[in-house]
């Protein structure tokens, strides 16, 4: 009996890039014939400076050990009190959240928009109390939040606007470079983003008045200027450290050669899915570049005769790297959110009576129906158009296959 083998649609294997070499390399021989590796005034990081204004042109920045560390300090530079809050979208990294909750305040969980899959301004509007103080946009997989939108709630409201740039590398917002629109921007350097030194980040701010000390927050409140250690307000130890920033600088160089083909090719992925019945690609406004930290998708399950994951298998099955869903669960759901357990089992300003927020309450629709009809693609700067067709080709077939 002869049993035919299925040749999938996309057969060769899934690309990666070299992300590192000779740059990288030279530079980090000479981090290693220095006397220290020590960030102050090291000349790793003295050199990351002007290579990250060469992109992001901010008059203060302070380096450091990861996305994450940035916007902790974008929030202790922001000197909120206690019992504060910030609206956060219900679709981030939990990054996104861990500094906001250190500096013991209260995350609002806003919805996000259904076509751009960020943050919402309509329900970040309807989230505003007289406790509110800032608003986190974070702008997913590398498209740009509605920028004009939040900045026109923050100055009618007074709140300040961070910026998390950690999947965004190269995105612009209507010609500008995303990061730069708030009173903070945050970048990763996680071995996971465009560009990438294992972990780092980077914060910045062009305010004198948050950017005057930026650096005491990331580096325990210490005054490197005069060498006076007489720390005055609670801070961390956030620094990077001179080997992280050499390759920093080398990755910094290779900016736009990483960024221009993860445009190239996430946008012609998106113009190949315009036929495919039932596939809802990220939709991107017109002047905005998004630069595909990865690509996402949502089905119209309600037009397709399957599931989320038999869509899911039947792509995998075609040799397309796909995956079912992107996170768990909204950011609200987590366990230590559910059982408000951010301090061995307790909350404390909640338990002294500085906010009645409970997260077993909240709800973003929009957020939930998004992570139980989308699909995940892994991209990079490797992938070549010949590859990306396939895989358009692929996704279309399994579409057309299930369509009703």
């Amino acid at each position: 009996m002869n049993i035919s083998k299925h040749t999938p649609l996309v057969s060769e294997p899934f690309p990666r890039p070299q992300r590192w070499g000779d740059e990288e390399i030279a530079l980090l021989t000479q981090t290693m014939r220095q006397q220290s590796l020590f960030y102050w005034k090291g000349p790793q990081t003295e050199a990351l400076y002007p290579a990250f204004r060469a992109h992001y042109p901010l008059k203060h920045l302070f380096p450091c050990s990861s996305g994450t560390a940035s916007v902790h300090i974008a929030f202790a530079a922001l000197r909120l009190k206690p019992g504060d809050e910030v609206i956060v979208p219900a679709i981030t990294d939990m990054g996104s959240v861990i500094g906001i909750l250190h500096q013991q305040l209260v995350p609002v969980f806003a919805d996000i928009d259904p076509q751009t899959f960020n943050i919402d301004p309509v329900s970040v509007r309807a989230a505003i109390t007289p406790k509110t103080r800032a608003i986190l946009a974070v702008h997913l997989c590398g498209n740009a939040c509605d920028m004009a939108a939040l900045q026109a709630i923050a100055r009618e409201h007074h709140l300040a606007l961070v910026e998390d740039a950690a999947q965004a590398w190269g995105t612009s917002y209507q010609g500008t470079y995303v990061g730069l629109m708030g009173d903070l921007g945050c970048w990763s350097f996680n071995d996971f983003k465009h560009l990438s030194c294992g972990d780092g980040g980077m914060v910045g701010t062009n305010r004198d008045d948050l950017g005057a000390h930026l650096s005491k927050w990331g580096d325990k409140c210490y005054n490197r200027i005069t060498g006076i250690r007489n720390p005055d307000e609670l801070a961390y130890n956030y620094r990077m450290s001179e080997p992280l920033s050499a390759i920093c600088v080398a990755q910094l160089g290779k900016h736009d050669a990483i960024i221009a083909p993860r445009v190239r090719n996430g946008d012609l992925l998106t113009r190949l899915l315009a036929e495919a019945p039932g596939v809802r690609p990220q939709v991107v406004r017109p002047g905005d570049v998004h630069t595909y930290y990865n690509y996402i998708f949502r089905l119209k399950l309600f037009e397709m005769d399957c599931r989320r994951t038999q869509f899911a298998t039947a792509l995998q099955a075609e040799g397309v790297n796909a995956h079912d869903g992107y996170l768990p669960d909204p950011v609200y759901r987590y366990d230590l959110f559910q059982n408000h357990n951010f301090y061995a089992g307790t909350w404390p300003i909640r338990d002294f009576g500085l906010t009645t927020m409970d997260y077993t309450k909240v709800v973003c629709p929009v957020a939930e129906t998004f992570l139980k009809d989308c699909i995940h693609l892994p991209f990079n700067e490797a992938m070549s158009e010949d590859y990306i067709t396939k895989v358009a080709f692929a996704i279309t077939t399994v579409a057309q296959r299930y369509a009703q």
